[in-house]
Formats: structure tokens, sequence, C-alpha cells
């Protein structure tokens, strides 16, 4: 894998972070396009959310908690496609993910 400074963005996408059981993912297409996206930068906004990356169900109450501002780095393809996130509450947040290759 190529170093961080290497790596260049190509696309991003904002996704809404809600109560789905097993958590919601990141968007497919972004991760398997050519060439595939080796990482990516993550920021949550409006809500509190708990995220994990070995692909278990995070819940309301397990998993790393993320605040609003916070900033979550996936560094290689595996992290990418396991990455799960639910809000912790009533109110959906908002993620805004940057993808790198």
């Amino acid at each position: 894998m190529p170093s961080t400074s290497a790596l260049k963005s190509f696309t991003t996408e904002r996704i809404t972070v809600d109560a789905t059981s097993g958590g919601v993912r990141l968007t497919i297409t972004n991760l398997v396009t050519t060439p595939p996206a080796l990482s990516a930068t993550i920021t949550v906004e409006s809500a509190q959310m708990r995220w994990t990356k070995d692909s278990t169900a995070p819940t309301s109450t397990t998993g790393h908690l993320a605040n609003v501002g916070a900033v979550i780095f996936l560094d290689n393809p595996r992290d990418l496609w396991n990455f799960r996130a639910i809000r912790t509450g009533s109110t959906s947040a908002t993620i805004q993910a940057t993808y790198h290759r």
C-alpha cells in the first residue's frame, strides 16, 4: 500500500447513520472503483454514533463511540469493507466520507 502522502482523494459521500440493525455501511460502489479505494477519512456530523471496523454489528451501547466532530481514518481496504455505524440515540447521525487511492 502506498504511503498516506501518496494517496489521492477521488470521491466523497454523505451517509445517514440511523438505527439499521447490523449497522450502516459505506457505499460499495465507492469501494470497488478502478483502481479500488485504499482508505477513507470520515467525519461525524450532527449526532453521536458508535462504529466498528471488524464487521461486528455495533449497537447503541457497543462499538467505538464517536461524537460530533470526530474524525475516523480507515487505512486499508478490509477496514473499508468491514466498517459499520449506528446512532446512539433517537437522532440519526450523518457522516462525510472521502475515499483515497
